[in-house]
This record gives C-alpha cells, structure tokens and sequence, in this order.
C-alpha cells in the first residue's frame, strides 16, 4: 500500500494506491469534513483493491480558496475526476462517494459535468442535496437546530468546531429565541456572512429531477431517523442510471442506531464491506437492472425489501385535551421533550388510541388531517406522533410541520405529513397525537404576525381551535406478516 498527499487544482489531495503495479479502479471522497479523517477509510478502500482519492472542497482545511457552500462541488469534482483519469495507476474507472455533504459533492459529479468527468457509479448516502433542501421542510418552514448547529460549526470559516453550538446554549440557553434569527452570528461571537442567504428562496429538489437522467448504477444509503429520509428516498425513485440501490436502516444521520428500542443486531451491517461489494459489481456490470434494496424494520430483528409500504389505515384518535389550545412562542411545544404538561392552559392539542390488540407492522409515510382554525393570518400546524408503551414509556415515532396563511379565524382544511417510518408496535402500545403551533427548536417559531420567521422582530400568541371529530391518523399497515429478505443480498443482486 502507498499513501501520499498532493494538489489537484491546488486543492489537498490524499491518495492511497493498493500493493501491486494496477493500474486500479478509483474511489473519490470530496468533504468539507477534514479528508484527514477518512484515512481509515481510504486504507479500508485500497485493502481492497481501490485507489482511494480524498479531497478537502475549495476553501476548507487544507484546501485554499474561499468556502463557499454548495457553489464549486462541480466544477472542482470534474477536475479531480479528470485528474484521476490521467494517472498511470488509474484504469479510468471511478466511483464517487460521500455522505452527508459529501454525497452532494458525489451527486453533482453524475449529474452535473461533461461525460468525460462523470464517474461510473455513485454512492450517496444520507444526502444532503442542497440549501434549500437541508434549510428547509419541504413544507417551506426551517429546520433552525440542524442548520444553526451547522453553521456554528462550519459555516463561512476553513476549519470546524463541532461544538459551537452547544458551548454557546450551555452559555446562553435561550440563544434561539433571541430575534431576529439573522442575529444568530452576533450571538455566536463571530461573522456569517452565509447565514442570512441560507433562508432565501431557492429552487428545491432541482437534484431529484436532474437523476431521472442518470447514466450510472447508484446506491442510496439512509437512515429512519435522519433529517434526510425523505430525500434519500426520493432520490432512488428517481434515479434512471442502469440500477438503484437503496438501504435504508433504523439509523441516525451518522448511520448508527438511534437511542431507543429501534435497532436490534440483525440491523448493525458491515457498511464498509457493503460498498465495497457493491462498488465492485457496480463497476464490472454485474448489478441487474431496476431498483432494488433492503429496509430495516424497527422493533423488528428483520429486513424488508425497498419500496414495500403499506395500505393506508385511518385511525381516528380520542381527544384528551386541547381541542382549544395556545400556541405561544414565548413558551413553545419542544422538539427535544416528550413531556406533556398537566397544569395551565393547553398548548397543544392532544389525542390518543386505544391500546393495540395485536402487533402492528407500521411501514410508509403517516399522514394526519384535520379541520382546525387559528386566530392569527400564519400559523404553523406541527404534529408528533409518540409511542406509549404498556411499561409507560413515551418513544418518538414521527414528527412533521406546515405552515398556512389563513384569514384570521377561518377554519381551513389541514394536512400534516410526518414524514417515513418503518416500525413494528407491540401489543398494548397506544398511540399519543400532539397538534401544536411549534416544533422548537427543530423548527424557527412562528411568529404570528405573517413576517418571515427568520427576519421578524416580534412574536405574538396565536389561539387555536381543532374539530377533534376531524382528526384522522393515516398510517400506511403491512396487511399481514412480511416475508423479510437479506440487506447484501438485496443491494448487490
């Protein structure tokens, strides 16, 4: 094995070259993350026969220029694929991957440059595609936490502190409540310029429609519990290359098992190995065509094939309390706490089901419709969806949130999609709906008073008002038992 570092259009380069002459087939890993830390993996890689090319993007570590998110990725991933293609230990055949930001790097390159620069395959997982699908919810409201937690660490500077964020709230706990959200820098003790352009409109999902005209084999990697799921999903639906592959596993973003009763050990997959294989059969065509894959099944020592769902199943939950309620952003419903208060006024709509008489298979998209009024001209309509066990634990199933502009007190038909999980409930569990103004700090706060979110410079109280009778659970039920598959067999077939 030989490593070495260089430039490649002036960005710093790591190579790690197999034992033997070659001339090898190339992976390449473009991160704002520190290419120092993937050595590991760029050892792992060229064990196995692959030269490894790691690369700091324009502007981060290493790499000179200025950082600039999302801006350069093509034009700087087509020169290094040309690059590769031009050494003497290169067969010419190239796979690039990435997680994270890393996987948009990895996607553009497929989707975005001349054929002479294009890879042969990609491995993209828990994708960030892009601004606008990273700042926001489809739904249009702001993901505050993940992105504030972002550009405190990483944003408009050529290292990273992972831990910005949380030395700042450990110092000043209500840091996100402070307005205008675009003060966040002056809070943090230090310039973002980017932050203020991270919430201006963008086009969304222009990646999604760019894959239907895929040439090469993909494999699309996520997580149930990721901000991502739902991208990642969409990605491989998409995806008109020769195959798609898709794993999805009762995963974090980080691609380890979320806390919680999840993930058993028939859900740990040697990921390395995984790529590995699949990169191989990727590249010599031996990968039938179509879209296939595997996904975990949580609570469940099991795994089903991509792409099974369920048949929707309408439940109608009984209205605890809360069919009048006030969403107050002075005191909004946490996105980081499942307790529900006991005393004073309601500040959420809160509904449950009876216990489950046998084990549910629980596999799609949950939706929840409601009629509701709200007496302010925006309000955000965010709903979670918890498990209660027999024991009495709360565990989080799913969450979601849109946003409506309304005339003050008109009742308006609502839909609030919580996005994709794959979950086998037990006996006895019962199911506990929230319908609240707020998701903080996942989410910006609505301030009521039809300004932007992230520019406005007061909040008012919004009172709400549920039809309970309106209230309609859909959650997508396996109508009998699956028959599970294996994840490797599934994604290298």
């Amino acid at each position: 094995m030989k490593a070495f570092c260089t430039t490649v259009e002036e960005l710093a380069t790591d190579v790690v070259l197999p034992a033997g002459d070659g001339p090898f087939p190339a992976v390449l890993i473009r991160t704002p993350y520190d290419r120092t830390r993937h050595r590991a993996e760029a050892r792992g890689w060229a064990r196995r026969g692959f030269a490894a090319v790691v690369q700091d993007v324009r502007g981060r570590f290493a790499s000179p220029g200025e950082w600039h998110p999302y801006a350069n990725e093509a034009a700087d991933g087509a020169a290094a694929v040309r690059w590769i293609r031009r050494q003497p230990w290169s067969d010419g055949r190239l796979v690039a991957c990435g997680a994270s930001y890393a996987a948009h790097c990895a996607l553009v390159l497929a989707l975005d440059v001349p054929e002479d620069a294009r890879p042969d395959a990609v491995l993209a997982a828990v994708p960030a595609l892009g601004p606008a699908e990273t700042a926001r919810e489809a739904s249009g409201v702001e993901r505050l936490l993940s992105r504030a937690g972002w550009w405190a660490a990483h944003g408009d500077r050529p290292d990273s502190d992972e831990s910005a964020l949380d030395k700042a709230l450990t110092a000043d706990p209500g840091l996100l409540t402070h307005l205008p959200l675009t003060g966040l820098p002056e809070r943090l003790g230090r310039a973002l310029p980017s932050w203020a352009g991270l919430w201006l409109p963008r086009d969304r999902g222009r990646l999604i429609a760019r894959a239907a005209h895929a040439a090469v084999p993909l494999l699309a990697v996520g997580g149930h519990h990721d901000h991502f799921t739902e991208d990642t999903v969409a990605l491989w639906r998409a995806w008109g290359g020769p195959s798609a592959r898709l794993l999805l596993g009762p995963w974090g973003h980080g691609l380890v098992a979320a806390p919680g009763p999840d993930a058993g050990p028939a859900h740990r997959v040697n990921l390395g190995e995984l790529y590995v294989r699949w990169a191989r059969r990727a590249l010599t065509g031996e990968l039938a065509p179509g879209r296939r894959g595997a996904q975990g099944l949580g609570g469940a020592e099991l795994w089903l094939p991509a792409g099974t769902e369920g048949e929707p199943s309408p439940r109608r939950p009984r209205l605890l309390h809360g069919a009048a309620f006030t969403a107050d952003p002075g005191r909004p419903v946490r996105s980081d706490d499942l307790t529900v208060p006991t005393d004073g006024l309601p500040d959420r709509c809160l509904l449950a089901t009876p216990p489950l008489p046998r084990p549910l298979d629980v596999v799609g998209p949950v939706t929840v419709h409601l009629r509701a009024t709200a007496r302010t001209p925006s309000a955000d309509w965010a709903a979670r969806l918890v498990a209660l066990t027999p024991e009495g634990v709360a565990e989080r199933l799913a969450a979601g949130i849109v946003r409506l502009e309304e005339p003050t007190g008109r009742e308006a038909a609502v839909t609030v999609g919580l996005g994709r999980i794959a979950r086998r409930l037990s006996p006895g569990t019962r199911l506990r709906l929230e319908i609240a103004g707020h998701h903080f700090p996942a989410h910006a706060r609505n301030p009521h008073t039809g300004e932007d979110p992230v520019t406005a410079h007061r909040c008012l109280a919004s009172r709400r008002e549920i039809d309970p009778d309106s209230v309609v659970l859909s959650l997508p039920v396996l109508p009998s038992r699956p028959t599970p598959v294996g994840p490797a067999e599934e994604i290298l077939r």
